[in-house]
């Protein structure tokens, strides 16, 4: 197939939508499909053999790092030159606005890949009261896709609430060499444990919609060792908050991989997840994860088996979940091999399989009933 994959976020910002993305282009690559990324510049000209078209974006003033790309109809022109058998809109929301409309006009069939809380992200920047029109726009781009996918079962349920057409459900998937066990560092655990406490750690973004100030609730606990791996806008302000965690910064390749295998506890602490790759990837390298109970993590972490949950507005909660696991070496032992059972049969290869089991039945117009 052709495949054109038109996306809200790619390279070298680097998050979910991107993440995503990434391998699909690689996986759609090494299958002998084309594939050809739209995606808000600056950025490279190219991924995984793949050309990456780029088009006009502008930072937001209050995060920097977060590019929105300019609507226009020069997707149109990108598209119809490549000339796709179906066009992906990754996370639609300005940029997948041309793609949807291109797409219409060029008569291609699109899957939309729901993947931004984005009324959950406005409302974290105080942009309080603008829930209906969000999720009007968002109704008014996924009406006009052939299908849409769901990365977690509370996200496909909110989206049928919200009168989202044509839905189906399509998780992430994990880099299982990346994230194993046995990645586990005895030696970078005595670096960051020096007296042996417990590593409780946080992976993500340090940014106002993940909460990551909410771990000052953990820092006076005894015996425990804060580790924050990530960067972000809020960096600066959480160093000053919590000045006796371990702040790694943004890693990458066998420093992260060693650095998740080497938690106790891995904590997350957004709200707005749709599906929350962080939490797979910790179970994946047999951490025992605490996180909200809201949204994706729902769907990932099992009570008692392979985590805990928590209210996601009740820090109390987090806390004594936290203590639990770090009171109980024999319950986070067991714990961290149930978590490694629970991701299996995960790998991105399967999953990206069926999405393109998703490409083909919107190409040949099959409902979303007769796919699944």
């Amino acid at each position: 197939m052709k495949v054109a994959i038109v996306t809200e976020s790619f390279l070298p910002r680097v998050n979910g939508v991107t993440n995503s993305v990434c391998r699909v282009v690689e996986h759609l690559a090494g299958r002998g499909h084309e594939v050809l990324v739209v995606a808000p510049g600056p950025g490279p000209d190219g991924h995984a053999g793949q050309p990456v078209r780029l088009t006009r974006g502008v930072a937001l003033p209050f995060y920097r790092s977060f590019v929105v790309g300019i609507p226009t109809r020069q997707v149109t022109g990108a598209l119809n030159e490549f000339g796709p058998d179906v066009i992906h809109l990754a996370a639609p929301l300005a940029l997948g606005a041309s793609g949807v409309a291109a797409a219409r006009r060029l008569d291609v069939p699109t899957v939309a890949v729901f993947q931004t809380d984005v009324v959950g992200f406005a409302r974290r920047y105080g942009l309080r009261g603008a829930d209906h029109l969000v999720w009007a726009w968002l109704r008014h781009i996924h009406e006009q896709a052939d299908r849409t996918l769901a990365p977690s079962r509370p996200t496909l349920d909110e989206l049928h609430r919200r009168g989202v057409p044509r839905l189906a459900l399509w998780a992430r998937g994990v880099d299982d060499e990346r994230f194993n066990p046995r990645h586990r560092s005895a030696a970078l655990r005595a670096e960051l444990a020096p007296n042996g406490e417990v590593l409780v750690g946080y992976v993500g973004r340090l940014a106002v919609e993940k909460r990551v100030s909410l771990l000052r609730h953990l820092a006076d606990m005894p015996g425990v060792r804060l580790v924050v791996v990530g960067d972000g806008p809020a960096g600066r302000r959480l160093r000053r908050m919590l000045p006796d965690a371990v702040f790694t910064g943004f890693r990458t390749g066998r420093e992260l991989s060693e650095l998740v295998a080497s938690l106790d506890v891995f904590v997350h602490t957004g709200a707005d997840e749709t599906f929350c790759q962080a939490v797979q990837e910790g179970l994946a390298a047999g951490v025992p994860v605490v996180a909200p109970a809201a949204g994706g993590p729902l769907d990932l972490v099992r009570p008692g088996y392979n985590g805990l949950l928590y209210p996601p507005d009740d820090p109390e909660m987090l806390r004594a979940a936290v203590a639990t696991l770090v009171g109980d070496p024999a319950l986070r032992q067991q714990m961290a091999g149930q978590a490694l059972l629970s991701v299996r049969g995960r790998d991105w290869s399967s999953v990206c399989e069926e999405l393109v089991g998703h490409y083909q039945a919107v190409r040949y117009g099959r409902s979303v009933r007769q796919a699944a």
